[in-house]
């Protein structure tokens, strides 16, 4: 998805959260708030590299996991073929680097999708006071 299409798609989704009431918003902002991620520390965490931040950053352990384990085992056999496995995280992460405002903004449009749909079942359930 382009970065164009995801503004979009969180200029609707921004739309649909001012409809709702007062009380609604504020149970919305109140999960949106916790989970909201800033494309820039993405970045930040990304430049480092070493560990993959980044990945952990947006949630993804397993990713995260597995970068900084590429990372440790590369730089501990760096005498050896480990220079082969930095080289190799590093083709793969410097990518995400130059497109942290996309991954981030997916990220954040998904927080907020979810956020708005946990606050309608809410309401629904909870029904009118």
């Amino acid at each position: 998805m382009s970065l164009r299409e995801l503004e979009q798609e969180e200029d609707r989704l921004r739309s649909e959260v001012t409809k709702l009431e007062s009380e609604q918003r504020k149970y919305y902002y109140g999960i949106e708030s916790k989970k909201i991620r800033d494309p820039d520390t993405y970045a930040t965490l990304n430049y480092i590299i070493i560990g993959g931040l980044h990945h952990f950053y947006l949630g993804k352990h397993i990713l995260g996991l597995l970068n900084l384990s590429l990372m440790i085992v590369g730089i501990w056999e760096f005498k050896d073929e480990g220079w082969l496995l930095v080289l190799i995280v590093l083709i793969v992460e410097l990518p995400q680097l130059f497109r942290s405002n996309t991954i981030v903004k997916k990220y954040n449009n998904r927080v907020m999708a979810n956020a708005l749909e946990e606050t309608k079942k809410h309401f629904v359930l909870k029904g009118p006071d």
